[in-house]
């Protein structure tokens, strides 16, 4: 049955008053129109909108990378593609159980996570999910500006000659950078509408320069090439530890979407299509772009005679202006694919929830790309090991974060919640001062379990397993805190549900 929620309007034009008219008792710190629920008459995405959503996701430069890294621990091409389909099946599963509050009753993840950690404590999980997405953006964002600035080069042999620096980086690369950025706000302009139709557009076309890649790449090595032949160096245990290692790696690229998925579904129009599209875009794409990505690197080691795992650095070696424009246009569409929805659309909402009286959406994800200039991602992207070390760690603390919401919503909501009582700072989710019972423990004792690895090098097993050992601390620990912290009266709606 429905409330006031849905039949208030939605729009992001402006934030809204100190008042606001979705519920008598929200508090004006706690909502406004983006944090609110999405009327069911507005829930126009379908599962051709989800699964190219992940179409534009899943194809990106961090992902084509990760196949080098599975290679170098000593996999065999064929083992590759079992790691990705555990690693994904783990995620969609995951993704699914996280995705049916969003569906259900059409909230984001700064929202719903309110009910297990508090409408205060609830800013601890937010502001790191924020710092996620918003580091990420800035390394993905470089990425694409290098390719934009091999373009540029090669169009306008003058571009290169701009060689005076500023704070460490050239100015070309400044120019180059600006123009990623500005792109990133268009698409993201107007928000989620804007980026559900360009999505629509970007995942198949990615998917079919891809394609393309894959064919030029049969031809070149009059097959799959020497990486598909190359067999495996790990046995017996060895094999084990590094299969567990390496699918906690993949799941890790994709930890942070794990917790806010919601952010997405809850534009779906049902929980049908969520599922299907999740189904198709997720682990199907994957395990095609997995092989494409091999076979395309194989063709580098018979031409260059080792393989060149980075497409940008691919770009510039095979030296043909029309391949350098095409490809470079290619990884920059892929690149904005990935950003608009996966980092500048989740840091946007957790900006706003910081303050909802002064942001909107397209504030919030201008914001989100000037915090991006600030970190500053020239001084890390060619550390890469520093990069994955930060968000190997970030990524484990958003383990425990997705057990909690599992728990909170299907053990102890039993998938029932007081909507109107997410946005009140006296309401049920509440707890002591605004500090919801048992999510903040169950949080920092699931991450300390999961990064015993990093503490205690003898412990090095734990890290290959990290994120399954802080989904399962984080979501039994609070379930154990909750069943004793929370009143029966208090984890079931009694008749005040709002789901559509």
């Amino acid at each position: 049955m429905a409330t006031d929620f849905y039949r208030c309007p939605m729009t992001t034009s402006s934030p809204l008053p100190h008042h606001t008219p979705f519920y008598p008792d929200a508090d004006p710190d706690l909502i406004n129109e983006d944090l609110a629920p999405v009327p069911p008459g507005k829930r126009d995405w379908s599962w051709i909108n989800m699964a190219t959503v992940w179409m534009g996701m899943v194809h990106n430069i961090v992902v084509y990378e990760a196949a080098s890294g599975l290679m170098a621990l000593g996999f065999s091409a064929v083992e590759c593609l079992e790691v990705v389909a555990t690693g994904y099946a783990v995620l969609f599963a995951a993704m699914w159980l996280n995705a049916k509050a969003g569906t259900k009753y059409g909230v984001p993840f700064c929202v719903l996570i309110r009910s297990s950690f508090g409408p205060v404590g609830a800013q601890l999980p937010v502001l790191l999910r924020g710092f996620c997405g918003i580091f990420w953006f800035s390394i993905q964002s470089y990425a694409a500006a290098q390719a934009t600035d091999a373009i540029l080069g090669t169009v306008l042999p003058i571009w290169t000659t701009f060689s005076g620096s500023f704070a460490g980086m050239q100015a070309h690369m400044w120019g180059a950078m600006a123009l990623v950025w500005a792109l990133h706000a268009w698409v993201s302009n107007h928000g989620v509408h804007r980026i559900r139709n360009f999505e629509l557009l970007a995942g198949p076309l990615v998917i079919i320069v891809g394609l393309m890649a894959t064919l030029w790449a049969l031809k070149v090595g009059h097959g799959p090439g020497p990486l598909f032949a190359q067999p495996s160096s790990l046995h017996g245990a060895a094999f084990w530890k590094a299969f567990a290692l390496a699918v906690t790696g993949m799941i890790g690229i994709w930890a942070t979407f794990a917790v806010n998925i919601p952010d997405l579904t809850r534009f779906v129009r049902s929980e049908r299509d969520q599922v299907l599209g999740q189904a198709i875009g997720l682990p199907l794409t994957a395990l095609i772009f997995t092989p494409m990505s091999i076979i395309t690197t194989s063709a580098t080691v018979l031409i260059f005679g080792h393989p060149i795992w980075n497409p940008v650095k691919l770009l510039l070696a095979l030296n043909h202006p029309i391949i350098t424009v095409f490809g470079g246009a290619t990884i920059v569409l892929a690149t904005l694919s990935v950003n608009v929805v996966a980092n500048i659309m989740p840091a946007a909402y957790d900006l706003i929830n910081l303050m909802p009286r002064h942001l909107n959406f397209s504030r919030a994800s201008r914001l989100v790309l000037l915090l991006g200039v600030f970190t500053a991602p020239w001084l890390w992207f060619d550390h890469a090991d520093n990069i994955y070390h930060v968000l190997d760690i970030v990524s484990g603390l958003l383990g425990p974060v997705t057990g909690i919401m599992i728990a909170d919503f299907y053990l102890i909501r039993r998938q029932q919640l007081r909507i109107h009582d997410l946005y009140r700072k006296n309401g049920c989710y509440a707890g002591q001062s605004g500090w919801g019972h048992g999510g903040v423990p169950a949080f920092l004792i699931g991450g300390l379990a999961a990064s015993l690895g990093l503490l205690f090098p003898s412990l090095s097993i734990v890290t290959s397993l990290s994120w399954f050992i802080g989904v399962t601390v984080g979501g039994v620990v609070y379930f154990i805190l909750a069943r004793k912290q929370i009143p029966e009266s208090a984890r079931l709606p009694n008749g005040h549900t709002t789901a559509s």
